[in-house]
């Protein structure tokens, strides 16, 4: 890793993450935190103790060898570590090609954090999946968590660009039979998409048990709408074009984004999913702390 220079991992920033700690609740369970242990009976990773049988056991885990010495059954129980698994959805759209106020597009933002967040899991032997989409899924990677899974992961979001049209709610439900274990869904999107639509499409995902956080990825201008005086819009994911006066759209603009942001904060706490609005001028090192 060293010898290679990415676009979207800087030396400084694994300078941070070497030293990044996930919070209490994360270390717990084991959520991002990399190997966490849970008590299974038979063949594992290390041994916890002996206990004695009791009806309904498995007599192939008795240990025979303190039977022959006690004349009594014990089984031996071990603790086996597992493995959590992260699950990145970068929007990939052509809105996400947007920079109005910030110094990066909005794809741009997602990129640097989706890397960041790919080298601690992978750090921590946890392995991590990445799925590129507009309205299909462009790209998708399987979870892993070698190096070389890792260069390949950091290799795509650099060469990835701004797309076709969104359409969170298709690559979801196209997604679901493609991630086989559960585990940590992490989702970076403008959410130019129904709310409805998308949850609907979640919920494959949640009756699964796996944990949905939903990075609301936007520019500043785009819930304010700066005052140009008459000026020509462009929509980047239809190539339509609208001439207007700002001053007679602003009220009506931030009214919009503002229901729209509120219904997807509604939904989100109705099924507990994690949702964050964030803006392309936020350190995205601060994306971290939702994860704990």
């Amino acid at each position: 890793m060293a010898a290679t220079r990415y676009k979207y991992i800087r030396p400084e920033d694994i300078r941070q993450l070497k030293h990044y700690e996930f919070g209490v609740k994360a270390l717990v369970e084991g959520y991002l935190s990399g190997r966490h242990r849970s008590k299974e009976r038979g063949a594992s990773i290390e041994f916890h103790e002996y206990r004695q049988y009791v009806q309904g056991d498995d007599p192939a885990l008795v240990d025979w060898r303190v039977f022959a010495r006690s004349d009594r059954h014990y089984l031996k129980t071990f603790e086996q570590e597992t493995n959590m698994e992260c699950h990145l959805f970068v929007d990939s759209s052509a809105s996400m090609g947007y920079c109005e106020e910030g110094d990066i597009t909005k794809l741009e933002y997602a990129s640097f954090f989706a890397a960041c967040l790919a080298w601690l899991v992978i750090s921590k032997n946890d392995k991590v999946s990445l799925q590129l989409f507009d309205e299909q899924i462009r790209l998708f990677l399987d979870a892993g968590s070698t190096r070389s899974h890792l260069h390949q992961l950091l290799t795509a979001l650099e060469n990835n660009k701004p797309g076709e049209r969104t359409s969170l709610a298709t690559a979801l439900e196209r997604s679901a039979p493609l991630i086989k274990r559960k585990g940590t869904l992490v989702i970076l999107s403008d959410f130019f998409d129904e709310p409805e639509a998308i949850f609907k499409a979640l919920n494959p995902y949640l009756h699964r048990g796996f944990r949905v956080h939903l990075f609301h990825v936007l520019d500043p201008a785009e819930l304010t709408l700066p005052k140009l005086g008459l000026a020509r819009f462009n929509d980047l994911e239809s190539a339509e074009h609208l001439v207007v006066h700002t001053d007679q759209l602003r009220d009506l603009w931030r009214d919009e984004m503002h229901e729209h942001v509120q219904k997807l904060r509604r939904l989100s706490a109705r099924r507990k999913v994690d949702y964050a609005l964030v803006k392309t001028t936020d350190n995205w090192f601060n994306l971290f702390d939702r994860l704990a």
